[in-house]
């Protein structure tokens, strides 16, 4: 069982269709995170037969390649790591990764770093990425492992910059509300490797990256930062993004004496789509949120229920966001519109919040906190959840709540529009024992938010 709590979130349930709705969820989560697992996504998608080693549609001749390398990070980066080692065995000459977890490998070393704020055994281990690089050649094959949270993992400043100039810049962004895709642009032109740089550090060899993705679009140049993929991003969007996010003036001086320079022409680009060195690089998509509603939609209609997918670019504020999938809940309740009961909505994506308050919390907790506010009394369960296990800087992957939430709520004394204003869900959801617990999970695609409407 991928949820540890599990028990506690199914005897919270009120009544025996709440009790049946829980049970479901909990069952949902479960099957979600096996089927999204980047191990079974790389034995789908690389074969090896014979001397043919094929990735998708494309092949590649093993005895004219003279050595495999393995690079790359993320949270979704071991289980690839172990899957390619099973099916390239003693092919693999060397490699390095950098994840949040140490672990051993045969012949693929894991660098354990910290996450979502940069660390310095982050940028050792990035240092120690590029040194496995310095050699290659046109016969080399270096296969580049890329998820969620790459984008921290993978590591390091420009030559002007500092560490403590990237800590606080992503702790700015992070709290700001922006997007990750504007996140990214930023961190793109503080790096060395970020931003198709990577790509530009591994040639002349042949680069194939794998890549899970955690990001609306699935945007390569946004995961993790796309370390090997074309930036069409400048300097100067870097700037308007701390602009529009009103942080311009808070971040390092550095940093901006840094972004204005590059604006200015005065420091080299990012590598552009047009740039040849693209040529010997392939990115590929092995798994991406859409495997994780389709995971979700298979367990809805084993429990004869009625499956809509309500969004698939889930994204926004996240209490907002929570407000209207509630309203979505209530109209099938009233109308049997968009699904008749019984029903389970689903959305995937990925909202944000605007850190102001000085409680603990995350995105899906939030999310969940916000429509609670909206189906007190109503027999309907929602839950959200990070298909990575982690929901900000907390324990919890996410929440549960349903129409007896607020009534158990007032019986404990806790004001949940306090809690929702000082961006606290996740003691709101501990104090009732309805947070999500499942631990890193070692994937990464997202987060998946769902309804049950018995």
């Amino acid at each position: 069982m991928i949820v540890k709590n599990a028990t506690e979130i199914i005897d919270n349930a009120k009544n025996k269709k709440l009790q049946k709705a829980r049970k479901i969820l909990v069952e949902l989560v479960d099957y979600v995170i096996k089927n999204v697992d980047p191990y079974l996504a790389v034995k789908k998608n690389v074969k090896v037969e014979g001397r043919k080693l094929k990735v998708k549609k494309r092949v590649f001749d093993l005895s004219k390649i003279e050595r495999v390398l393995v690079i790359g990070g993320g949270k979704a980066s071991v289980r690839m790591a172990e899957a390619l080692e099973e099916l390239l065995d003693e092919k693999i000459t060397d490699g390095i990764i950098v994840a949040p977890k140490r672990k051993s490998l045969r012949k693929i070393e894991v660098v354990e770093a910290g996450h979502p704020i940069p660390t310095l055994d982050g940028i050792k281990g990035t240092e120690k990425m590029l040194s496995l690089l310095e050699q290659v050649n046109e016969k080399d094959l270096v296969f580049c492992l890329l998820s969620g949270g790459g984008s921290a993992l993978i590591c390091l400043p420009s030559t002007d910059l500092t560490l403590e100039d990237l800590r606080e810049t992503t702790d700015l962004l992070l709290k700001s509300g922006a997007t990750i895709h504007e996140i990214n642009i930023v961190r793109k032109h503080l790096s060395q490797v970020k931003g198709g740089q990577l790509a530009a550090k591994a040639q002349p060899a042949q680069v194939v990256s794998l890549i899970i993705s955690d990001v609306l679009g699935n945007r390569i140049d946004t995961i993790a930062s796309g370390p090997t993929s074309p930036d069409p991003s400048t300097y100067a969007d870097a700037l308007r993004v701390l602009k529009k996010r009103e942080i311009l003036k808070k971040i390092p001086s550095r940093v901006l004496t840094h972004l204005r320079k590059g604006a200015d022409g005065k420091i080299p680009e990012t590598p552009k789509p047009n740039d040849p060195l693209f040529k010997n690089v392939v990115n590929l998509i092995i798994a991406d949120n859409s495997d994780a509603l389709k995971a979700a939609a298979e367990v809805g209609k084993i429990h004869r229920l009625n499956v809509h997918v309500f969004s698939k670019n889930m994204s926004g504020e996240a209490r907002k966001f929570g407000e209207r999938f509630a309203g979505v809940a209530k109209n099938v309740i009233a109308s049997g519109a968009p699904v008749k009961r019984p029903a389970l909505l689903l959305c995937g994506g990925e909202t944000t919040v605007k850190v102001e308050g000085e409680g603990k919390g995350g995105r899906n907790q939030e999310l969940v906190l916000g429509a609670a506010l909206q189906i007190d009394g109503l027999n309907v369960a929602i839950a959200s959840f990070g298909t990575d296990g982690i929901d900000g800087p907390t324990d919890a992957a996410g929440a549960v709540a349903d129409g007896f939430t607020l009534w158990r709520a007032r019986h404990l004394g806790l004001d949940p529009v306090a809690f929702l204003e000082r961006n606290d869900s996740y003691n709101f959801f501990k104090h009732l024992d309805d947070l999500i617990i499942t631990g890193p999970t070692e994937t990464n695609v997202m987060d998946v938010a769902l309804a049950i409407i018995p």
